[in-house]
């Protein structure tokens, strides 16, 4: 057998004992040449203002060089891991893997929360009050939004297995609601919430009324147009929505105690110091216990039998017709249900931003919350959760990495959305069906065992 050989491969029985470096070589090669195609005019050139104010070409043989060989390095990495992974498999139980996948799911969870739970305090203990802005707001609250749209998005992707590219409407409907319920009724936060989330859900079931007879492609186009009709809507619409403009919405308070600096704020209240570190906090502990009950809610229905529904839509609607399912209300009640979930985080959003623009419901957000389900692996919580830290935590990191300017020439937090493609194009080859790439039953006869995906064909479930 030449070369590296993928376990999961149609027909692979057995793997080469001995790494093939040459052939791995030669693939680093052409990769290597791939991208000094691709990069040498996107990177390999600048465009400067002179003070004449012409145009001109500044190279950056450098930083090319630079990329070029880390898709040269990273080529033989990848080839090298494949034909590790593609051996040990050939020596290594089924059940063993398994194992470690239901640890993770059981244990990965709850310490996650532990660790959220105390999160402001250690912030505080570890770098003083002046970082809460920076790392309870820009990271802690920001991952914990898109944690929360992520486990929405389960449902309707890993749970019902629906494609759905228009998702960041949802979260568009629910910030307009809660801003305009705000502005023309006089609702705070808490009263809005609810109904924010129950126009959502109500939007998720139009939606799904058009797309019943459809899958694949075809679903993935109809969202996709959903989502950009919300967002036109959102940009034309001045009278109602206030357009390009934006529309004002007033920040949350503590129950009916404002965050401000009178003499009737949160901090006159309780006899403290006034900062606007307990908005960022308690801001932060508002998104943690709706995220939380998002989790707790996919959990309970994953074993009621509109879950034990979903799972089986999921992997044979055609089977799920032949038993007389019900397949129309799976669907919609999958939509309505991750649409509301939706709609929760958009009403946060507005009460966090206290100003919404449709830019921030463009395409590229429904992009960004699809791919934290599907490389944390669709139908798993804690793979969401670890998509999401990796995706949104890593681009704001790079934020704070000064000392790459003198290397690469340019702020680099530019390079993040290149850097997050890469690594979605590398997880698609190493782990295709994502980080944690097993699910668990949710109905099980004397026995419960976990799905791994070596036992899985791609698009068979």
């Amino acid at each position: 057998m030449s070369g590296p050989v993928r376990s999961d491969a149609p027909g692979a029985s057995e793997v080469s004992e001995t790494f093939e470096f040459q052939k791995a070589l030669r693939e680093a090669f052409w990769a290597a040449l791939v991208a000094l195609g691709l990069f040498g005019l996107i990177v390999g050139l600048k465009t400067d203002q002179t003070l004449s104010n012409e145009i001109v070409l500044k190279p950056r043989p450098g930083l090319l060089a630079a990329m070029v060989g880390a898709v040269f390095i990273g080529s033989l990495l990848r080839n090298w891991v494949v034909w590790n992974r593609a051996r040990a498999a050939m020596h290594r139980t089924a059940s063993g893997s398994r194992i470690d996948m239901q640890k993770v799911e059981q244990i990965g969870l709850p310490a996650f929360i532990a660790f959220l739970s105390v999160f402001p305090v250690i912030v505080i203990f570890t770098a003083g009050w002046g970082s809460v802005p920076k790392w309870v707001d820009n990271f802690g609250i920001l991952i914990l939004i898109y944690i929360m749209l992520g486990w929405g998005l389960n449902i309707v992707v890993g749970l019902a297995g629906l494609l759905d590219l228009g998702y960041v409407a949802f979260y568009a409907i629910g910030s307009y609601t809660y801003a305009l319920l705000a502005l023309h009724f006089g609702f705070n936060f808490w009263l809005a919430l609810p109904v924010a989330g129950a126009m959502a859900a109500m939007w998720g079931i139009l939606l799904g009324f058009p797309v019943l007879r459809l899958r694949g492609d075809y679903l993935a186009i109809v969202t996709l147009a959903f989502g950009e009709i919300i967002y036109l809507v959102a940009l034309n619409w001045r009278d109602f929505t206030g357009g390009g403009a934006g529309l004002s919405a007033p920040r949350i308070d503590f129950f009916g105690i404002p965050f401000g600096a009178g003499d009737t704020d949160f901090s006159a209240r309780f006899g403290l110091e006034h900062s606007p570190a307990y908005r960022t906090i308690f801001l932060y502990y508002v998104i943690l216990v709706l995220a939380l009950t998002t989790a707790w809610v996919t959990l309970r229905l994953k074993r009621l039998p509109v879950g034990r529904a979903w799972e089986a839509l999921r992997e044979d609607e055609i089977a799920c017709r032949a038993v007389g399912m019900n397949t129309t209300n799976t669907k919609l009640t999958a939509f309505a249900i991750g649409a509301m979930f939706g709609g929760f985080a958009g009403a946060f959003f507005g009460a966090r931003q206290a100003f919404i623009t449709p830019e921030s419901f463009v395409f590229e957000q429904s992009a960004l919350i699809l791919a934290i389900v599907v490389l944390g692996g669709a139908g798993s919580l804690v793979g969401v959760v670890l998509a999401a830290i990796v995706l949104i935590g890593g681009s704001e990191i790079l934020r704070e990495l000064e000392f790459l300017k003198p290397v690469i020439g340019e702020d680099p937090s530019k390079f993040r959305m290149l850097i997050v493609g890469g690594g979605m194009v590398l997880m698609m080859l190493w782990r295709p069906r994502g980080l944690i790439a097993a699910r668990a039953p949710s109905i099980f006869l004397k026995e419960r065992k976990m799905i791994g995906s070596e036992n899985v064909k791609e698009g068979h479930g």
